[in-house]
C-alpha cells in the first residue's frame, strides 16, 4: 500500500479507531466497571467476614494498615487495554469531528498553484463552507454555499478518487470558458490581466511572467512560461461531458455542465487541470483552502489564501 493510499484512507482509519475505542469505553462504563465494583464489594465483604470470624474466636488482629483499600484498588483497577482505550477515545473523537466537519490539514506537494501556494505549504481547508458532508461517504446532507469563481478548492481527482487535488475554480455550472493565447474569456467577457514583476523560481534561476488575473470579483496572481505553448491538445483525456468542449491547437472552449466545476492551476503552463482531464463533480469536493498555517522553509508564508 502506497503512502498516498494510506493518506487517502486516513479518515476511514480514524473512524474505525474511534468506533473501536468508543465501544471499549462504553463497555467499561456500563458493564466492566460495574462488574469490578461488584467484585470489589464481594471481596471486601469476604474480608470483613473473615476478620469478624477471627475476632469472635478470640484472636487479636493487627491494625488494618490499609489492606481493605489495597484490595479494593487492585480489583477496581482498569486493565491496561481498557485504560488506554478510554484515554485515546476522546482525543480520536475530537480529531475525527474537527477533521470531518470543520477543518482538514493538507500539504502542497507540487508547483501547480505557484505563486499562490508553494511546495511545502501546510494549509487548512474549510470542510463546511460548501455544505456538511458525511465522513467517509462524502455525501452532502446540508447545503450551505456553492463554490465561486476564484475560490481555491480541494477535491478528489476525478480519475483517481484516492488522490486529493487543489486548483482554482475558474468556471461554475453554466459558464462558457474559453482559453486562447494563454488568456481566459468567461461567458464572452475577456478576463483582464495586469503585468507584475517577474517571478523567480525557487528551485532554479529562472524567471516567469507574472500577472494579476481579475476573475469577476476575485483577483489573484498567475504565472506564464515563455517556453511553453498555450495548450497541448494531444494531452487531453476522454473525460465525462467531453462533448461540452471544443479543442484546437491553441484554443479551447468548454461549457461547464450542471453540478460540475472547471478548475485550473495558477501556474498555468505547469498544471494538469480541467483543460486536460475534465470537470470536477460536486460530489468530489472536499473543501475551500483558506489559510497557510506553516511552511518550515519559509515562515513568511503563513497567512490567508487569496
Amino acid at each position: 500500500m502506497s503512502f498516498q493510499t494510506i493518506l487517502s484512507n486516513f479518515a476511514l482509519i480514524l473512524f474505525v479507531a474511534m468506533v473501536v475505542t468508543g465501544v471499549i469505553w462504553c463497555l467499561d462504563v456500563f458493564i466492566f466497571a460495574r462488574q469490578r465494583r461488584a467484585a470489589a464489594g464481594a471481596a471486601l465483604a469476604a474480608y470483613d467476614a473473615r476478620q469478624a470470624k477471627l475476632t469472635s474466636e478470640g484472636l487479636r488482629l493487627d491494625a488494618d494498615n490499609g489492606q481493605r483499600a489495597q484490595i479494593a484498588a487492585a480489583i477496581l483497577r482498569q486493565p491496561t487495554w481498557i485504560e488506554y482505550s478510554g484515554s485515546f477515545f476522546p482525543v480520536i473523537a475530537l480529531v475525527f469531528i474537527l477533521r470531518s466537519f470543520l477543518w482538514e490539514p493538507f500539504k502542497i506537494p507540487s508547483k501547480s498553484m505557484v505563486p499562490t501556494l508553494e511546495v511545502g505549504d501546510l494549509i487548512l481547508v474549510n470542510k463546511y463552507t460548501y455544505g456538511i458532508r458525511l465522513p467517509i461517504l462524502n455525501q452532502k446532507i446540508i447545503q450551505i454555499n456553492d463554490p465561486q469563481r476564484g475560490d481555491v478548492m480541494v477535491f478528489k481527482y476525478p480519475q483517481d478518487m484516492t488522490q486529493d487535488y487543489i486548483k482554482r475554480v475558474i468556471g461554475v455550472p453554466g459558464d462558457k470558458i474559453t482559453y486562447e493565447n494563454k488568456r481566459l474569456t468567461v461567458n464572452g467577457k475577456p478576463v483582464t490581466y495586469a503585468p507584475m514583476s517577474d517571478y523567480l523560481d525557487s528551485d532554479r534561476p529562472v524567471y516567469y511572467k507574472q500577472f494579476m488575473e481579475d476573475l469577476p470579483g476575485q483577483q489573484h496572481r498567475i504565472l506564464n512560461m515563455d517556453d511553453r505553448g498555450p495548450f497541448d491538445v494531444a494531452s487531453v483525456a476522454n473525460f465525462p461531458h467531453r462533448d461540452n468542449c471544443q479543442y484546437s491547437y491553441d484554443k479551447f472552449t468548454c461549457i461547464v455542465p450542471e453540478g460540475n466545476y472547471f478548475m485550473m492551476g495558477d501556474n498555468r503552463d505547469d498544471s494538469a487541470d480541467s483543460r486536460f482531464w475534465g470537470f470536477v463533480p460536486d460530489k468530489n469536493i472536499v473543501g475551500k483552502a483558506f489559510f497557510v498555517w506553516m511552511n518550515l522553509g519559509d515562515l513568511k508564508r503563513i497567512g490567508g489564501i487569496h
